[in-house]
């Protein structure tokens, strides 16, 4: 067992934990039990409490169980942030179901395949994405599809500036196989007993990966607690959190850390849709937010904002995430504006959030932090398998409760992501990193994101990180570009701040050459706008790197 990190574990969290021998959904009976009153959901101005939650959860169970979803089929959850994203979840779960989070950017050939490898009988959907979703009633397995508008949910009139999908009203449907939300949830169909417990699926959240079809990962309500309970414990997370979710819901991040953690100790979630710099600094300010768990991307954007010292956001006393290494000129930043440190972690779908996470009174930067609770993680090296020392680059690998299954359908893929290593079965991350005499984790990059010039390894997480010291940059994105001599070389996306649109790429590639070792500085600077980023707010480096590969071949 991993120990090293045990010198700056945090003072009030166990090193083992036993878990709830529960369903997830138990966790949302408990707190409605608890707090029936309290807001769980807070939206844009409108509130709905826990048993309105669970209420609410529970018809729209009733009707899924009597239109003959059987325990342990496949449910799409394909909508955006939302009320409805949060009672759909827990209904699934309610029906013995498996939840299936589906990216609200995927479109039809994306739902076909998901449709045919989870042979899901019902998707619940927002109605601004039901034509992509419709034309698919009646193939393989899928029979209806449950609609809502999340206009229904703001229920008090609001001065916030809604998303246009928040501000569209309902449609009336007329498709063979659609049903509507509302209708759905009056009929308040008591639900038939709730069975699952914790070695029943769960939640089966699809990874892209690198190449082919997403996999989807499959979890089981153990593993998912797993987090959910960790993720609370770690923070010292009470009824009084006050969480603000900008984060998708349908990535592990906003699902664990923001959604699923919070409603486990009763707190309310101060729900985002889509993510709005000034509409995420007026709900901290007016709903007196104290938590929020986000990609580094959007605090980034918030401070970044002109506006920004014009709102009151004093009442964060805990701020973290992870996705992507915060730049330090932007902690830097944070701590300047709020006094509060930038708390990193690591996970991914395969361990439905983290594994890794800094101790909240430790915090390293740039740094995924050390093994949470339970958790037993080591580096290898890629080629050998076999355990390196401190400071070692390698492959990340770990063990712990919130490990998945494996792939859904995917043996192969299964055992290939799996290794043993002192008689026990540790996860493959496909990430690459080391860890210092103190137990603390660092990324250095993806495994297949290497760039390799003339046999100099370049890691283009680290690059970024330096360049955005930079006081003309805002945001930066690095990928490899051919070169005749080095076969490939480095080349940076930027986006520049504010007052500073006279930097050129010149200046640019002298300040790298003065600050970083020559082999790792940028060739080529490409000016742009803006840098494509996932709905989770990461940004979209694979996406930039095909198209520059797909130029040079033309």
């Amino acid at each position: 067992m991993f120990d090293r990190h045990f010198d700056v574990w945090p003072a009030q969290v166990p090193k083992q934990l036993e878990l709830p021998a529960t369903s997830l959904f138990h966790n949302i009976t408990v707190s409605a039990l608890r707090f029936p009153d309290h807001p769980a959901i807070h939206y844009y101005g409108s509130d709905i409490t826990y048993s309105e939650l669970k209420h609410q959860a529970e018809a729209l169970a009733g009707y899924m169980m009597k239109a003959g979803v059987q325990s342990g089929d496949r449910v799409l959850l394909y909508m955006q942030n939302s009320p409805q994203y949060i009672i759909g979840y827990f209904a699934i779960l309610r029906a013995n179901a498996v939840v299936v989070p589906v990216n609200p950017m995927n479109r039809s050939a994306e739902l076909k395949y998901l449709i045919e490898d989870t042979q899901a009988p019902i998707a619940l959907c927002a109605q601004e994405l039901l034509e992509h979703l419709s034309e698919h009633i009646g193939e393989g397995h899928l029979r209806e599809v449950i609609v809502s508008a999340y206009s229904d949910y703001i229920t008090q009139p609001t001065d916030l500036a809604l998303p246009e999908a928040v501000q569209m009203a309902s449609i009336k449907h007329e498709t063979a196989g659609v049903t509507d939300w509302k209708t759905v949830i009056a009929q308040n169909i008591a639900p038939a007993a709730h069975t699952s417990g914790p070695d029943d699926l769960c939640v089966i959240p699809y990874s892209s990966g690198t190449t082919g079809n997403p996999k989807g990962c499959v979890h089981t309500h153990h593993s998912v607690m797993a987090t959910t309970v960790y993720g609370a414990v770690w923070t010292n997370a009470q009824h009084d959190v006050v969480h603000l979710v900008s984060v998708p819901m349908f990535h592990v991040t906003g699902m664990q850390s923001c959604m699923n953690s919070t409603l486990y100790v009763g707190g309310t979630l101060v729900v985002m849709t889509r993510w709005d710099r000034k509409v995420a600094a007026e709900l901290i300010q007016r709903c007196k937010v104290n938590t929020w768990r986000n990609i580094s991307t959007m605090v980034v954007d918030m401070l970044s904002d002109p506006d920004i010292d014009q709102y009151n956001i004093s009442t964060l006393k805990s701020i973290g995430g992870g996705g992507a290494a915060m730049p330090a000129a932007v902690a830097a930043k944070l701590i300047e504006k709020t006094g509060l440190t930038y708390m990193e972690g690591y996970g991914l779908s395969e361990t439905i959030a983290p594994t890794h996470v800094n101790p909240p009174r430790a915090c390293k930067p740039q740094c995924l932090g050390i093994p949470i609770i339970g958790v037993d993680s080591r580096v290898i090296n890629v080629d050998t398998l076999e355990e390196v020392e401190p400071g070692v680059t390698g492959e990340i690998i770990m063990r712990g409760e919130q490990i998945f299954q494996g792939y859904w359908n995917k043996p192969e893929a299964t055992a290939e992501a799996f290794v043993e290593l002192d008689g026990q079965r540790f996860f493959r991350s496909g990430d690459l990193g080391y860890y210092d005499e103190q137990g603390y984790f660092f990324l250095v990059d993806r495994v297949k994101r290497m760039i390799n010039a003339s046999g100099y390894k370049v890691w283009p997480a680290e690059v970024e990180s330096l360049m955005y010291s930079h006081p003309g940059i805002r945001e930066v994105c690095i990928i490899s570009t051919p070169h005749s001599r080095r076969g490939e070389t480095v080349k940076a996306f930027v986006v520049l701040a504010a007052g500073a649109e006279s930097t050129s790429a010149e200046d640019i590639i002298s300040w790298c050459q003065e600050n970083m070792a020559a082999y790792k500085c940028p060739v080529v600077i490409e000016f742009t706008d803006s840098i494509p980023k996932s709905p989770t707010g990461k940004i979209m480096w694979r996406l930039l790197q095909e198209e520059e590969w797909k130029k040079a071949a033309l």
